[in-house]
C-alpha cells in the first residue's frame, strides 16, 4: 500500500463563512465536509482547528464537531478580534510545523492574503501546501503562493449538481446497492484524475476508504475489488492496464 501524505488543517472560519455568505451561487452557511471530503482524496487528515469567534456562528458547530475540527474560540474584544484569530492560527500552525515534522501537507482554509508570509514560511520547511476559498474573496496573492488551491465555489456546484439520493433501506434491493457502490467509486477515480498524471488501482482503494471508511465491495454485490474496476470497464467506463513491474493495475477514465 502507497505511504499517505498526512495533512494538517486550519480554518480560518468567518473569512470562509463570509465569502460564502456573499457569493450567492454556493448556498448560505459553509458545508465542511465537502472541503473535508476533497482533502480525504488528497492524503489523511491528522489534524484539524477551525479558529472563530464562535458566538457568532453558533450554527456552524454541530457541523464542525461531526468531521472532528477542534473548534479555537477567539472571542472578539473591540477592533482585534479578527486579527487575534489570525495570530493564533499562524503561532499554531509553525508550532505544528517544527513539532509534528512527519506531517508533510499543511490546508489553509482562507482567502485571506495575510496568510502568505505563513505559505512562504512552511514551503521554506519543506511542507506542501493546499489553500481554499471562495473565488470573489479569495486574493490571488495566496492562491500564487499556495502548492495547489481548491476554490469552495467549485466544490459546492459539484454538489448541487448531484441528483439528491433518497435514504437506502436495510433491504435495498442488489441492483441499487450496486449502482451506489458504482457512484462512490467513479467520484473517487474522478477525482484522482485531476491531481495525479497516473491513477493506479490501489490509490484508488486507499483513497475511497479514506472517504468512505464504511465501504466495502462485497455490500455492493462484487466478489473482489478488481472484480468489481473489470465490471466499470465491461460497462464502458474505465480503462484498466495491468502494470506487471509494479504488480498494479493503472486506472483510465474513458472519454
Amino acid at each position: 500500500m502507497a505511504t499517505e501524505e498526512l495533512i494538517a488543517v486550519f480554518i480560518d472560519y468567518e473569512n470562509l463563512a463570509i465569502g460564502v455568505r456573499d457569493q450567492s451561487n454556493v448556498g448560505d452557511e459553509v458545508d465542511i465536509g465537502l472541503v473535508m471530503n476533497r482533502l480525504l482524496e488528497k492524503g489523511r487528515i491528522v489534524y484539524k482547528r477551525a479558529y472563530c469567534d464562535w458566538s457568532n456562528y453558533r450554527k456552524a458547530t454541530r457541523a464542525l464537531h461531526k468531521n472532528g475540527v477542534v473548534m479555537v474560540d477567539i472571542p472578539q474584544t473591540g477592533m482585534s478580534g479578527k486579527n487575534s484569530a489570525d495570530i493564533h492560527m499562524v503561532v499554531d500552525a509553525m508550532d505544528l510545523c517544527f513539532s509534528k515534522e512527519h506531517i508533510g501537507t499543511f490546508a489553509l482554509l482562507s482567502g485571506d492574503s495575510d496568510f502568505s508570509p505563513l505559505v512562504h514560511k512552511l514551503k521554506e520547511c519543506d511542507k506542501q501546501v493546499i489553500g481554499c476559498g471562495v473565488k470573489a474573496s479569495t486574493s490571488n496573492l495566496l492562491v500564487k503562493s499556495c502548492d495547489a488551491f481548491i476554490y469552495y465555489d467549485d466544490l459546492a456546484k459539484r454538489a448541487a449538481a448531484k441528483v439528491p439520493k433518497q435514504r437506502k433501506s436495510p433491504d435495498t434491493n442488489p441492483e441499487d446497492r450496486q449502482m451506489e457502490g458504482i457512484e462512490q467509486v467513479m467520484e473517487v477515480i474522478r477525482s484522482l484524475a485531476q491531481d495525479y498524471e497516473n491513477v493506479w488501482s490501489s490509490m484508488v482503494k486507499q483513497t475511497l476508504m479514506r472517504v468512505n471508511p464504511g465501504f466495502n465491495h462485497e455490500y455492493h454485490g462484487y466478489r473482489s475489488w478488481n472484480g468489481m474496476l473489470k465490471d466499470l470497464e465491461t460497462r464502458g467506463m474505465l480503462e484498466l492496464s495491468h502494470d506487471r513491474q509494479r504488480g498494479n493495475i493503472m486506472v483510465h477514465l474513458k472519454d
